[in-house]
């Protein structure tokens, strides 16, 4: 019987851990995009890396 899982130095199941990570839920990304859709971006600067005072400089 051929076994081709591949696991990680210390044992783990590198398939079974990608399966999970698939099943868990949205990732960070994703919850920052929704944030942003649905508060329409009020309230959500602390997931900005964007330098407010930048974008004023930029825009006089």
């Amino acid at each position: 019987m051929e076994n081709n899982k591949k696991y990680t130095v210390v044992g783990t199941d590198i398939d079974e851990v990608k399966r999970k990570n698939a099943q868990s839920g949205m990732s960070y990304n994703e919850v920052k995009a929704w944030l942003a859709k649905t508060t329409g971006g009020h309230g959500t600067s602390v997931y900005s890396d964007t330098d407010p005072k930048d974008i004023r400089k930029e825009n006089e």
